[in-house]
């Protein structure tokens, strides 16, 4: 054999063994747990301790699982309470596969125990939300609260009354009756809580329109209340400004009143000082108002009115 066929051999011999070795070792990393499989059955129990494993190379398979708390999200359900009010009820939870070997016998991988975990909490959920009435579902504590008119008009006044169990009770409840289920999947649920409460459809169009009714005649008083106060208001200045202008028309005619009586003294002491001359000038006041250059007068020669004029002749 030549010396370049051996050095072929050799290499493709420790490239085989390179690839065997790199299917023997496998890491496990702090945050994953390993169940290894031989032709598609486990063997053995759960690696969770990290660092640097072997197994036969090709006939055995390492399978990664994950150690953290995961989530889970699941689909809003329509579900009648036990007053018979339909609701759509929207949860969430955390789990963790606590046995890995279970979990792969059971389901596999997360996709299964995601599928499980579905029917487990929505099957619960459904049986505990039909045991208690929408109050208890809504509410989590008696914690008093201010009872406005709309509220009452709304027919929500059972709000106001205490609740025995409660929203948060409710939820742990679900998680209780889940936790029992979910170890038969290597599963272990850390906690459930409800996300979302809303009306159907059907009864949620039906309640907006009655809020929207209430809040239109709530609006409609308050604007008939503005409009009451409004024309008070207006009623209350029309009545000030009438007292006011009588005020002031009274006010005005004392004035006047005492300066026509002072023009009148006025005038009486001009005339006993001297009548002649009063006279004189209340005639010419007299001619300048009554005569101009257009006007005609046919007077009799005797007429006082000509008198001052005579004189003058």
């Amino acid at each position: 054999m030549s010396s370049q066929i051996r050095i072929i051999v050799i290499g493709i011999i420790a490239f085989l063994l390179l690839i065997i070795l790199i299917d023997a070792f496998y890491v496990v990393s702090e945050t994953n747990q390993v169940i290894i499989t031989q032709f598609g059955e486990p063997k053995g129990g759960a690696i969770t301790s990290p660092g640097l494993h072997i197994k036969i190379p090709f006939l055995q398979k390492a399978n990664f699982f994950e150690k953290r708390w995961l989530e889970w999200d699941g689909d809003a359900n329509q579900i009648p309470t036990k007053d018979k009010k339909f609701i759509w009820i929207d949860t969430y939870a955390r789990w963790r596969i606590s046995d890995p070997l279970v979990f792969f016998q059971r389901v596999r991988d997360e996709r299964g125990a995601q599928t499980r975990i579905d029917d487990i909490i929505d099957g619960e959920t459904r049986n505990a939300i039909a045991n208690y009435d929408l109050i208890e579902i809504v509410r989590s504590t008696n914690r008093e609260f201010e009872v406005t008119e709309e509220l009452t008009v709304l027919d929500n006044i059972e709000a106001i009354e205490g609740i025995e169990t409660g929203r948060e009770r409710i939820s742990q409840i679900i998680l209780e009756n889940s936790s029992q289920i979910t170890p038969e999947f290597g599963v272990e649920l850390k906690d459930i809580k409800i996300k979302r409460v809303n009306y159907v459809d059907e009864v949620q169009t039906k309640v907006f329109d009655r809020m929207i009714a209430e809040r239109q005649r709530i609006a409609a008083k308050y604007r008939s209340e503005g409009d009451g106060e409004s024309a008070k208001i207006r009623g209350q200045k029309e009545r000030e400004l009438l007292r006011i202008q009588s005020e002031a028309y009274r006010q005005a005619q004392e004035i006047k009143g005492q300066a026509d009586a002072e023009a009148t003294a006025i005038y009486a002491k001009a005339y006993n000082l001297s009548p002649e001359f009063y006279s004189f000038m209340r005639t010419l006041e007299t001619y300048r108002e009554t005569i101009d250059e257009n006007t005609t007068l046919i007077l009799s020669t005797d007429s006082d009115y000509l008198e001052l004029l005579k004189r003058i002749e």
